[in-house]
Order: structure tokens, then C-alpha cells, then sequence
């Protein structure tokens, strides 16, 4: 039996079977290249669901982290450290925001964002108690935690998890009107993606996040982006909305702020909305703590430079140039934007995913007929060009 066997095995017998890797063992991974335990390389199309935007161990972020390491790596938030006041006020300057609440994974940012909504609509725009709705989109994926499931419109993620959590309204994604119909004197906030990745990267129509921004300020509801997948270059822009030059009310970040190396999520708004927080009323252990937020202030950094965001812009043209090119009896549609694409195909997809992997690229699938491809912005135009021929000749066999 191979190590890898041996490994597969091992997590086949004592881990909880909740997800459907790929057989494949990773062992080392560099920029946009893995190796197995075997030695075999893999150029990496995924990047960890864009956890990994800037590259595998990155090397100003890895320098980041090993300075944090020799100074302090937990204080918990009853004191303050030297990393916190600066990353708050960086991240909020990125965004063009007052204030920055740190948590850990996108779901725990997500879940901040639902309680900011609910109480700003209590405390300041008088909603009677309990009677605070919000609204989401079907095809929605912001995480798993009961609450979140409870707007899911995912058999697999909201099946057997009830009863669930009232006061949300679930509308289909891109249908303004069915969206101002939802709408009432009660709505205090409207959560979106702004590119839907889980349901096999949904870009809206033109113009509806711009009539969603409208509708929220006439409504006086909060316009709640989740960017955790969307945000941080992916798109060629630092935010996807930008593509809209929409400003949500709030931004949810995560999976990209924290580089790739550890679990950084945040919320982001002016005062008038996180200042409804006060002490005692929200908060977590390890939410903005030292290694995470040095690591976070380096991608902010380098995501000030405009480098990454360039370059997803224009390698993602010519990644989407080539997709649309696939053979259209393969091919039903190709969606995305920057380096981020559903290639929907005209049968399961996760076959071709298997046989991307035997030809060294790693890309996953998703909802059956969908294979997204979401390299690490740093890869190279020829690596790039590499992996589309062997999506081509994946498809066609």
C-alpha cells in the first residue's frame, strides 16, 4: 500500500465523513504548486476556495507570521496588542470604513454581520423586538452554522438540522423585483454575494447590485456584502461590488485575510452601525489576535500596491478568453469573473475533476454539473496556460 493509501485510510477510518476530497495527499506546497506525499506535483486551481489568493506560502506573509511567533501569539481580547489598533484602522482604511471587528472564519463573520443587522435595526432604526427580518438569496452559501443553514436552499447543507432560525426571507438571486416584494418596514439588512462561488460562481445581471444598493438606502436596510470568496482581488478589483461601484454598508471578510496560513475573518462598517456593539455583547477568544492580525495587516499591504488585483484582472481575461473557446457541445456556459470561473458542464463533473487530477491540476466540483477554477493570483500566464490545455483535454475524454 502506497503512503497515500495508507494516509486515505487513516482519515477514511477516524474523520467524520463530511467531505469528498479528491484521493490525493498533499504534503508540500509552494505559490501555485502542491506535491504529494509521493513527490507528485499538482498545480493548484483551486486555492483553497480563494483562502489562498496569494500564493502557498507566500514569502512576505510567512516572514509576517515568523516575526509574530517570536513576540507574543495570544493575549485574548481582555488586553490589547502592539498588531490590533493598526489592523483595525488599515483594514477599515482598505475598505473606506470606520470600524473593523475581527473574528476568526468567514461562518463567524457572517453570523457577526446577521447580529450587527438585527441590532442596528432594533437600537437605531426602532424595529419593534423581535421582529427584525433579512433577507438572503437562493443558491446562498455564507457558511454552516445552524443559523446559516437556516436560509439555505442546499439540500445536503440544511437537511436534518432543524427547526431553524426565523426571521429570514429567501428570494431568487438577480430578481429585483422579487426582492422589493420581500421588503418591509421590518427588513434591516440584505445579505448578498456579490458573486455567488458555492452555487458554481453566479454572476448577477448587470446593474442588480447597484439596484440592490438602491433599494436598501430607500428602504433604510443595511446592504450586507459578503466578500469572504468574492473579495481581496479575486475579481480584478479589491471588492467584487467595485465592478458595480457599489459601497455595501457592510463587508464580510475572510478565507484571502488571513493568506493562507491561518483563519482571519472581519467585519467592516462605519461607526453608526458597529458602534451599536458594547462591552460583553459579542465577541471571541481569538478574534483579532497577534499572529492573526499581522499576517492580515501584511495582506492589506499588499493588497494596497494593486499588484494582485492587476493581475487577476488580466490574467482572468485571458482565462475566460480561452474557456470561452471550449467546445460547445462540452461547454454550456462559462461565468465568472478575474481569475474565478464555473465551467458548467453538460453532465457530473466529477468525473473531469478526477481526471484534471491524474493530469497534475487540482480543481473541485460542485452542485454535479459545475468545476470551478480559482488559481492563486500569483500564478504565472504559462502555468495558467498549462492548466487550461489539460482542462481541455480532461473535457474531452
Amino acid at each position: 500500500m502506497t503512503q497515500s493509501a495508507q494516509l486515505r485510510a487513516l482519515s477514511e477510518a477516524h474523520s467524520a465523513h463530511n467531505y469528498h476530497p479528491l484521493p490525493i495527499v498533499i504534503a508540500e506546497a509552494d505559490g501555485a504548486w502542491v506535491t504529494d506525499v509521493e513527490g507528485r506535483r499538482y498545480l493548484d486551481m483551486l486555492a483553497a476556495y480563494s483562502a489562498v489568493n496569494f500564493g502557498h506560502r507566500n514569502p512576505r506573509l510567512i516572514a509576517a507570521v515568523k516575526r509574530q511567533l517570536d513576540k507574543v501569539t495570544l493575549v485574548s481580547r481582555a488586553f490589547d496588542h502592539d498588531q490590533f489598533g493598526p489592523f483595525c484602522a488599515e483594514l477599515a482604511e482598505l475598505a473606506g470604513k470606520d470600524m473593523v471587528l475581527p473574528m476568526n472564519s468567514g461562518a463567524e463573520a457572517v453570523e457577526t454581520a446577521l447580529k450587527t443587522a438585527r441590532k442596528w435595526g432594533y437600537e437605531v432604526k426602532g424595529v419593534p423586538a423581535d421582529q427584525a427580518n433579512i433577507i438572503t438569496f437562493e443558491g446562498n452559501f455564507h457558511g454552516r452554522t445552524t443559523t446559516i443553514v437556516s436560509f439555505s436552499t442546499d439540500p445536503d447543507a440544511r437537511g436534518s438540522y432543524g427547526p431553524f432560525t426565523p426571521g429570514f426571507r429567501t428570494v431568487p438571486y438577480g430578481d429585483i423585483d422579487a426582492l422589493r416584494d420581500a421588503v418591509d418596514e421590518s427588513t434591516v439588512g440584505v445579505l448578498i454575494e456579490p458573486i455567488q462561488g458555492e452555487a458554481g460562481v453566479n454572476v448577477p445581471p448587470s446593474g442588480f447590485l447597484t439596484a440592490v444598493r438602491r433599494l436598501c438606502t430607500d428602504a433604510g436596510a443595511l446592504m450586507i456584502a459578503d466578500e469572504i470568496q468574492s473579495g481581496l482581488g479575486r475579481t480584478g478589483t479589491t471588492f467584487a461590488v467595485e465592478h458595480e461601484n457599489v459601497i455595501p454598508d457592510i463587508y464580510i471578510l475572510g478565507k484571502a485575510l488571513g493568506g493562507g496560513i491561518l483563519p482571519v475573518s472581519a467585519v467592516i462598517a462605519d461607526s453608526d452601525i458597529l458602534g451599536v456593539f458594547k462591552p460583553g455583547q459579542h465577541g471571541s477568544t481569538f478574534g483579532g489576535n497577534p499572529v492573526a492580525c499581522a499576517v492580515a495587516r501584511e495582506v492589506v499591504a499588499m493588497l494596497k500596491t494593486g499588484e494582485f488585483q492587476e493581475r487577476s484582472a488580466r490574467l482572468g481575461a485571458h482565462m475566460h478568453d480561452r474557456l470561452g473557446h471550449l467546445p460547445s457541445d462540452l461547454v454550456h456556459e462559462v461565468r465568472g469573473r478575474g481569475l474565478w470561473a464555473g465551467v458548467e458542464l453538460g453532465g457530473r463533473a466529477r468525473p473531469v475533476s478526477e481526471r484534471l487530477m491524474e493530469l497534475g491540476v487540482l480543481a473541485k466540483e460542485t452542485h454535479e454539473t459545475t468545476i470551478r477554477l480559482a488559481p492563486p493570483l500569483v500564478i504565472s500566464e504559462q502555468d495558467l496556460d498549462w492548466a487550461l490545455d489539460q482542462v481541455e483535454i480532461a473535457l474531452k475524454a
